[in-house]
């Protein structure tokens, strides 16, 4: 984790992604650039330019009664609410309240308590997540809401390797494009580890772990 942290930029979006270079193992595989979102998670004015620029393909044509908020995506969930109501554009949600909640896990199981599971029955539903790669996680909060009754509308990301899952299209507002060299392999063939390249870190969207 010593490698300097690039700054990837994206249109629409003044707010960078910050990306380091090296050997790194998610739950899921092993990738070779760790994708730091701390910033755009928890700083308002970068989570506002997020929001902003994910609003933009949501706003005319797609109704949305809760965005559910995967891996910290809380903050950014939040403004994009906001800006998916205001009064003053022509969004199918202007003037209306969107209910912004947070997913809860047990034995690795997506679950909605009995207090939220109104916001999700026959309810329009944006599923915001952090980062998409294998779409795995994408899979458990989609079941989820087609489980407690929900409506999928869409599904926005900060960051996605793919662009469809299940026939639904994934917009992000940073991607592969933005990231070309970005490269995700399944543990038993990865090159470094082949290599003999020990791992920098364990991470996931909330961070990194050094080992």
């Amino acid at each position: 984790m010593d490698s300097e942290y690039l700054k990837i930029y994206s249109s629409g979006c003044n707010a960078p992604l910050m990306v380091k270079s090296g050997h790194f193992a998610t739950n899921h595989s092993h990738i070779n650039f760790y994708v730091d979102m701390v910033a755009l998670k928890t700083r308002a004015n970068e989570a506002r330019e997020v929001a902003k620029s994910l609003a933009e393909s949501f706003l005319y044509d797609t109704s949305v009664d809760t965005i559910v908020c995967l891996e910290g995506t809380e903050i950014i969930g939040a403004f994009l609410g906001e800006e998916l109501t205001k009064a003053d554009v022509m969004s199918m949600n202007a003037n209306k309240t969107i209910c912004i909640i947070v997913s809860e896990y047990i034995n690795n199981q997506m679950i909605f308590r009995d207090n939220l599971q109104p916001l999700i029955l026959n309810k329009n539903v944006l599923l915001l997540a952090a980062s998409v790669t294998t779409g795995l996680s994408l899979n458990k909060g989609m079941e989820a809401i087609q489980y407690y009754g929900g409506n999928l509308q869409g599904i926005a990301a900060i960051f996605s390797l793919i662009r469809e899952i299940n026939d639904i299209e994934v917009v992000s507002v940073f991607g592969k494009e933005d990231l070309p060299d970005y490269a995700s392999y399944d543990y038993r063939s990865c090159p470094y580890c082949q290599q003999g390249m020990k791992i920098d870190a364990l991470v996931n969207a909330f961070g990194y772990s050094k080992l």
